[in-house]
């Protein structure tokens, strides 16, 4: 199955837009998709997606219980959906208190079982739930993870679970450091975990025109140590929607929302956005992506033909077989 967890060091990478436009892509390839958020911080993937309603209740069930082994319910019930057509298991603010709460789980069992501190499986228990307890494998085809960005207890626990990482990266600033030490970052985390990591990808996002950007982009693109399948442009407006449309990239562009001023008030409303052929191209981008990662990382049949049904327009059909692949079609 397809596996991934979508991370960067930085901030700024558009790590949380791609985890949600990957895995949209992903779901409209025929793959049934699972989105674990583990980020406790506002503006996560809970917060897109617009789901979590008991993120902040701390009676409320949720995945550090069932990570901890503690749950206060079934797992399946901490699963909802989105209106098009994810899983999702909601971020919670007791992933911020994680590792205390792990600490006191330690001490306790290490106590109970006579056993030591370094021999306890602390990287180990969300890869234990979802494969080993809830089998996650026998009802996903693809499961992704928005990780913290720290390195940190949740994050090696995230990367020990998916064992493979997509790296979205910034070219810009300090970008042409993200290429130096991206093997670097995977060769440690692979000594601290004690398994194989696979980089399934780099993902240059947010590429603006400027001769510092192209140079950046350049870099990653020739170089032999990971694969750089796409290029995301800077496309801040279209990822800013995603925020208003409480969804993917998809449904911004099928929907058209668009934030504009009106009345004195700035308000988003859908069939307000023009359709815009960068955008569509991005949208291509984006579903190119979820193929590299489905059938060059994990050798995954996928549907190959992206269809948009853009509202007040005719219907346009993207086939990553032929070079040119847009083709509008009546509604």
């Amino acid at each position: 199955m397809i596996t991934a967890v979508v991370y960067s060091e930085s901030g700024g990478t558009f790590k949380t837009t791609m985890t949600a436009n990957v895995a949209v892509a992903l779901e409209r390839m025929g793959q049934k998709t699972l989105v674990i958020d583990l980020d406790p911080q506002e503006g996560n993937l809970t917060s897109l997606f617009d789901v979590g309603a008991h993120r902040s209740d701390p009676d409320a069930d949720n995945l550090v219980k069932h990570i901890l082994d503690m749950p206060d319910g079934k797992f399946e019930d901490l699963i909802e959906t989105s209106d098009e057509g994810i899983d999702i298991i909601p971020s919670h603010d007791m992933l911020g208190d994680f590792t205390s709460n792990l600490e006191q789980k330690i001490s306790y069992e290490t106590g109970m079982k006579n056993m030591s501190r370094e021999e306890y499986p602390r990287f180990e228990l969300l890869y234990e739930l979802l494969w080993d307890k809830e089998e996650m494998h026998e009802e996903y085809d693809a499961v992704l993870i928005d990780p913290n960005a720290r390195a940190e207890d949740l994050l090696y626990n995230a990367i020990f679970a998916l064992r493979t990482l997509v790296a979205p990266v910034k070219p810009a600033g300090k970008g042409n450091l993200s290429l130096d030490g991206l093997e670097e970052l995977v060769g440690n985390m692979e000594s601290e975990l004690e398994i194989e990591i696979g980089l399934s990808c780099v993902v240059p996002s947010g590429v603006g025109q400027t001769n510092a950007h192209q140079q950046y982009q350049q870099q990653f693109q020739n170089t032999e140590a990971f694969a750089t399948p796409v290029t995301i442009g800077n496309r801040e407006s279209l990822m800013d929607a995603m925020w208003e449309a409480r969804g993917s990239a998809f449904k911004v562009v099928e929907q058209r929302w668009k934030t504009f001023e009106k009345d004195g008030e700035m308000v988003s409303e859908a069939g307000q956005r023009r359709v815009r052929d960068r955008e569509i191209e991005t949208l291509r981008k984006l579903y190119e992506l979820a193929r590299f990662i489905a059938t060059e990382t994990f050798d995954t049949e996928i549907d190959p033909i992206l269809e948009l049904d853009i509202r007040d327009h005719e219907k346009q059909t993207i086939d990553l077989r032929n070079d040119e692949s847009v083709e509008a079609t009546s509604a």
